[in-house]
C-alpha cells in the first residue's frame, strides 16, 4: 500500500471518528440530557436491557443495582444524562411542609406487618429506612423532604381535633399553652419505647409537640385553682332592681341556691364557694375518671357542695347556722369533709366557703333584735367605762400638773442655792488666788534681789580677773622682752600696718619741720 493511499484511509477513519463521537455527543445531550430545577428531584425506573433481559423487578421493594424497577435514589437539582431507552426518567417536587404542620408518612412499599399491628418503624433514607408497608411512628416537622414518592406518600396535617363523648382529643401540630398539661393517650404500643396502649401517667408540659396522629393523641388539661359557686338568685322587681326585707336582707328565690330544712324545721338557703384545682401529677388519673374538667365540676364539685352542706347543715338549728361560734364550726366541718372528698379523687381543694346563709325572718328578726339590744346594753356599759376612765384622765392631768408646778419651784430653789454656793466658792477661789499671788511676788523679788547681788559680784570679780589677767599679760611680757623699752617698740611694731610706705627727706639742718606742709603724708591721720 502506497504512503498516499494509507494517509487517505487514515484521514478517512479520523474523520469518521469524529463524527461518531459529534453523533454521541449530540444523542447525550439532546435525547439522553435531563435538566431537574430548585425544589424538584428525579425518579428512575431501570427497563433493562434490549437484547439479553434482565433480572426481574422485587416485588416489596425498590430495585437495587442491575435490577429491573424503580431506583431507590433520587437525583437533586441539576443536569443529568440517562438514556432514555433503559430509563424512565420523571420529575417530582419534593415535599415542603410549612410551619405549623407536620407530615405523617405512608410507606408503600416492603413486608406485610403483623395483624393488629399499622405503625412502622424506621426513617425515610439511610439505614434506619423503613421495610415494612405501613403509617411511619415518626412524624415529620416543617421542612423539605426528598421523598421518594413511589415508595413514601406525605399526608400534611395542622391541628387535628377529635370529640370522643365529653373528651376532645387534640394531634398533629399540638400547642400546650402556659398552665396547661397534656394527658397522652396511646394508640397502640411502643415497644422502642416500653409504652402500652392507654394513657399514660407522664404528662406533657407546656410547648409545641409534633405528634402523629395515628400513634397518639393528646388531652389539653388546665392546673392549678380554679373557681366553683353555688348562688341563690336574688328576687328582682319589674325594673331589675334586688329586693330586700325590712332588716335590709336581700330577698332569694325560693329553691335556688343550696336548700335544707334546719333540725328545727326551717327552710334554710345559702351560697357556697369552692376553691379547688388539679396539680400536673393527678391530670392523668382526672383523664381516666371524669374526661374532662367541666366532667369534675358538674360529677363532683357541684354534688359534692350540695350533698355536704345539706347533710351539716340538717344537723344544726336555723339560730345555730346564723350565731358567729356555731356557724364558723359549720364552715369548719363542711371544708374538712369537702377537702377529704375531694382527695380521695385526686382533687385538690384551697378552700370551700360557706359565703352567705338565708335564714327565715321570722328566726332571724327576734335573733337580731335579741342581739341588737344585747349590742346597746354593751355600748352602754363601755359607756359608762369610757366616762369613768375620762373622769380618771382628768385628774390623773391635774395631778400631773400640780407636780410639773412643783417640780418648777424646786428646781428653782436648787438653782439659787446652787448659784450662791457657786459665788461663794468663786469669791474664796479669787482671794486665795490673790493670796497665792502675792506670796510667789514676793518670792520672786527674793530671786531678783539674790540674782542681781550675785549679778553684780559675778561681774566685779571678772573684771578684776580681766584686770589682774591683763597686767599679768603686760608683767609677763616685760619679763620677756627683758626691759619696758623693747616691749614698747615691740607694740609700737605690732601696731603699724602692712602696707608702710617709708620715704625719707633730707631738708638739712633745722629745716625738717620747716618743710612739713609740703611734705606727703605717709602715715594714717586716723
Amino acid at each position: 500500500m502506497s504512503l498516499r493511499r494509507y494517509q487517505s484511509w487514515a484521514g478517512l477513519a479520523f474523520s469518521s471518528l469524529w463524527i461518531i463521537l459529534g453523533l454521541y455527543f449530540a444523542f447525550m445531550w439532546f435525547f439522553c440530557r435531563v435538566y431537574v430545577g430548585e425544589g424538584h428531584s428525579l425518579q428512575l425506573r431501570y427497563k433493562g436491557p434490549l437484547l439479553f433481559g434482565g433480572v426481574e423487578a422485587p416485588a416489596n421493594r425498590l430495585a437495587n443495582e442491575n435490577e429491573i424497577g424503580v431506583r431507590d435514589k433520587l437525583r437533586g437539582p441539576g443536569r443529568h444524562f440517562f438514556n432514555p431507552i433503559y430509563w424512565q426518567r420523571k420529575i417530582v417536587p419534593d415535599t415542603v411542609i410549612m410551619p405549623g404542620y407536620i407530615g405523617v408518612v405512608t410507606c408503600k412499599v416492603g413486608d406485610e406487618l403483623p395483624p393488629g399491628e399499622f405503625l412502622v418503624d424506621g426513617d425515610l433514607q439511610g439505614e434506619d429506612q423503613a421495610r415494612h408497608k405501613g403509617i411511619l411512628r415518626k412524624v415529620f416537622g416543617p421542612g423539605r423532604y426528598r421523598a421518594n414518592p413511589y415508595m413514601f406518600d406525605f399526608k400534611i396535617v395542622g391541628l387535628e381535633r377529635r370529640q370522643v363523648g365529653n373528651q376532645q382529643k387534640t394531634s398533629g401540630w399540638v400547642e400546650i399553652p402556659t398552665g396547661f398539661v397534656g394527658v397522652v393517650t396511646m394508640q397502640t404500643d411502643n415497644d422502642l419505647l416500653g409504652l402500652k396502649a392507654g394513657i399514660q401517667e407522664e404528662v406533657l408540659q407546656p410547648g409545641l409537640y409534633p405528634v402523629n396522629p395515628k400513634e397518639q393523641e393528646i388531652d389539653i388539661i388546665g392546673v392549678g385553682y380554679s373557681e366553683s359557686s353555688i348562688l341563690s338568685r336574688k328576687q328582682t322587681d319589674k325594673a331589675g332592681n334586688t329586693l330586700y326585707d325590712d332588716q335590709g336582707e336581700p330577698l332569694a328565690v325560693p329553691g335556688s341556691g343550696i336548700n335544707f330544712p334546719s333540725n328545727d324545721g326551717f327552710d334554710i338557703q345559702l351560697d357556697f364557694t369552692a376553691i379547688w384545682g388539679l396539680m400536673p401529677e393527678d391530670a392523668a388519673e382526672i383523664v381516666r375518671l371524669f374526661g374532662n374538667l367541666e366532667a369534675v365540676e358538674q360529677k363532683v364539685i357541684e354534688p359534692q357542695s350540695e350533698s355536704i352542706c345539706r347533710n351539716n347543715g340538717s344537723k344544726m338549728g336555723a339560730i345555730e347556722l346564723l350565731i358567729g361560734e356555731t356557724r364558723e364550726e359549720f364552715q369548719t366541718a363542711v371544708s374538712e369533709e369537702f377537702r377529704n372528698e375531694l382527695s380521695e379523687k385526686r382533687i385538690s381543694m384551697l378552700y370551700g366557703l360557706v359565703r352567705h346563709t338565708y335564714i327565715p325572718q321570722a328566726v332571724r328578726v327576734p335573733i337580731q333584735l335579741g342581739y341588737v339590744s344585747e349590742e346597746l346594753r354593751l355600748t352602754r356599759d363601755e359607756e359608762t367605762k369610757t366616762a369613768r376612765i375620762e373622769a380618771d384622765l382628768r385628774e390623773a392631768e391635774r395631778r400631773v400638773e400640780l407636780e410639773a408646778e412643783r417640780v418648777v419651784v424646786e428646781t428653782e430653789r436648787k438653782r439659787a442655792g446652787k448659784m450662791a454656793e457657786g459665788e461663794k466658792l468663786a469669791k474664796e477661789i479669787a482671794a486665795e488666788t490673790e493670796r497665792l499671788v502675792a506670796t510667789i511676788d514676793r518670792q520672786t523679788a527674793d530671786l531678783v534681789a539674790k540674782k542681781s547681788v550675785l549679778i553684780g559680784r559675778a561681774t566685779a570679780g571678772a573684771k578684776q580677773m580681766e584686770e589682774e589677767a591683763k597686767a599679768d599679760k603686760f608683767r609677763l611680757a616685760v619679763q620677756a622682752f627683758g626691759s619696758p623699752g623693747a616691749f614698747n617698740r615691740w607694740e609700737f611694731a605690732e601696731q603699724l600696718p602692712e602696707a608702710l610706705d617709708l620715704k625719707l627727706f633730707y631738708a638739712g639742718e633745722g629745716t625738717l619741720w620747716t618743710d612739713l606742709d609740703s611734705i606727703q603724708p605717709t602715715l594714717p591721720l586716723k
